[in-house]
């Protein structure tokens, strides 16, 4: 199915004809058939949300040429993006006459004459003559929309469906004339800088639930709004964060460090709480109880999967992505918890068909106005979501230890660590030092063993069990590295004392009815033996009893 915003016109003029269209064009995306995100069913169409790893894709392929040139490309992308949210900046040359508002049907034509649809960005006042108009997108991810622009290399771009450079635009059924230059007046307005830039107003102070549990551990531990990009710039700028803790000083780096640093704080710190970010954001709006009314919490609870997974990753998640998804699908490979029981070194992650799971079933929770049981849902899927990066972070410590890591490894080993250190603090400040002083930026040396006991010391405020975390595998051997075994969960004091009561309670009952058997076995072998000496017994008494009464009858 294929949507543009000259359906949506046409779609609205026939409501002006038949009025009972209206109802039935309002509850229409509830019954479209979406392409699916790696196996989730979307309810709403997320193609252009999806595309974010575009740019993720685009900024690390930049990075790997490991040139000045190509870190400002990558800077560029990170900044400016050029996927997802595409618009066009023209400049009417005679001004709006009225009023139009945001999401106004605006039509024009490409380079090779064919129509091209779009909607206003944002709101324009009569008089106004630089307008942005978003492009129209579509439901296939393909081809969801024919301009890529941004800050995307020449070789990336793809112009055949953006505006021409001069002719008529139709605004709201009147024509403007209108110029722009396409390679460089086609932007974006969804970039990765943009996740971290904007999370004061989304994640702290902005929205009906703020702020956000997750990421207030960020910003309580770093003392920034803006963590994320403050760790990614300077690492482009090779200089010093200025944290409140967990600071790094990125002038010790090389490019195979920063490369390490940018292409991961990219990923694990601006577009993961992102991700949660849109999950809170459809608990934000979801309205208890009420079926018909959830499409919007529906929409953003989409976005959330989206920016998990990516386009690349396909509709059956087997592709080669560049977000969180593949993350765990790699982490598996090294821990051996691949496959659906996670006992395997090969396929999808463990981790990604439970959190798909509970994406489906979140999905269905906020269909149904089921808030309260969503929000359960949402915080089974953050505590999940950790684990990948603490099973990144433990396997750099270890390769920096035992299997002489170079900067590069140290460089992937401190960004696992900055993309969970905040979550390590809330649980204990102290767990979280010795995790920094062994994988900061600098550390003159990494006690794996140390690193790997500080994880795992608070797996239980974590909500994570050992099983979902296995253990360091060395194929080689075919065993798991020596002290990288998968750990055992222990029970809490909580579930120690009611084991233990039960375990008194089964022995006490179990000594009772002990008791009680061998009393009764003695007792009917006593019997036993009175019958064989003809002494009295119950029966003979009670014969005895009644020939007595009938006597004195």
């Amino acid at each position: 199915m294929n949507f543009s915003f000259a359906s949506l016109v046409a779609a609205t003029t026939l409501t002006t004809v038949d009025a009972s269209a209206s109802s039935k064009w309002s509850n229409l995306r509830r019954y479209l058939s979406y392409e699916k995100v790696a196996g989730y069913a979307p309810g709403s169409q997320v193609t252009d949300h999806c595309a974010i790893d575009r740019d993720q894709a685009a900024l690390e392929a930049e990075l790997a040429k490991k040139t000045p040139e190509a870190f400002e490309n990558a800077l560029r992308i990170y900044k400016e993006g050029g996927n997802s949210k595409s618009y066009a900046q023209v400049t009417l040359t005679t001004p709006l006459s009225t009023f139009i508002g945001a999401g106004t049907v605006i039509l024009g034509r490409n380079a090779e004459g064919n129509e091209v649809a779009g909607k206003a960005y944002e709101d324009y006042q009569a008089g106004t003559s630089v307008i942005k108009i978003q492009y129209a997108t579509t439901d296939i991810q393909e081809t969801y929309v024919e301009c890529q622009v941004g800050a995307l290399a020449e070789a990336d771009r793809n112009l055949s469906g953006c505006f021409v450079d001069q002719g008529d635009l139709t605004i709201d059924g009147q024509e403007f004339s209108y110029i722009y230059v396409p390679k460089s007046d086609n932007l974006n307005g969804r970039t990765i800088a943009g996740f971290s830039t904007e999370a004061r107003d989304k994640m702290r102070v902005g929205c009906k639930g703020c702020p956000y549990q997750d990421f207030m551990y960020f910003y309580d531990y770093y003392g920034s709004d803006t963590y994320a990009h403050d760790w990614v710039t300077a690492a482009f700028a090779g200089d010093k964060t200025s944290f409140k803790n967990g600071n790094a000083d990125f002038s010790q780096y090389g490019m195979d460090g920063k490369e390490q640093i940018i292409k991961k704080g990219t990923a694990y710190l601006n577009i993961f709480m992102y991700v949660i970010r849109e999950f809170e954001d459809a608990l934000d709006d979801c309205q208890r109880g009420c079926i018909n009314c959830n499409d919007d919490p529906v929409h953003a609870w989409d976005e959330g999967v989206c920016f998990y997974t990516g386009s690349i990753e396909g509709q059956d998640g087997a592709g080669d992505g560049s977000l969180l998804h593949q993350l765990a699908d790699k982490r598996c490979a090294d821990y051996k918890t691949c496959g659906v029981d996670g006992t395997d070194l090969e396929g999808m992650a463990m981790l990604n068909y439970e959190l798909f799971d509970l994406f489906a079933l979140g999905n269905f929770q906020l269909q149904s106005g089921n808030c309260p049981a969503a929000r359960d849902t949402t915080k089974r899927v953050t505590q999940k979501m950790y684990i990948p990066m603490i099973q990144g972070a433990m396997r750099y410590a270890y390769k920096m230890e035992k299997l002489q890591g170079d900067e590069k490894e140290a460089a992937e080993g401190a960004a696992f660590a900055a993309a969970v250190l905040p979550r390590i603090y809330a649980a204990s400040p102290e767990a979280a030092q010795t995790i920094y002083n062994n994988l900061r930026v600098g550390a003159s040396s990494t006690d794996s063993a140390a690193v790997k006991s500080a994880f795992e010391s608070v797996y239980p405020a974590l909500g994570i069990i050992c099983g979902e975390m296995g253990g360091l595998w060395n194929e080689a051997e075919k065993s798991y590295y020596s002290g990288m075994e998968p750990c055992q969960d222990v029970l809490t004091r909580e579930t120690e004392t009611v084991v233990k009561n039960n375990n008194t309670l089964a022995i006490a009952l179990g000594c009772t009815f002990g008791a009680l058997f061998a009393v009764a076995a003695a007792f009917i072998l006593y019997i036993r033996k009175r019958e064989k000496r003809g002494e009295m017994t119950f029966e003979t008494w009670k014969t005895a009893e009644q020939s007595a009464a009938k006597g004195m009858n």
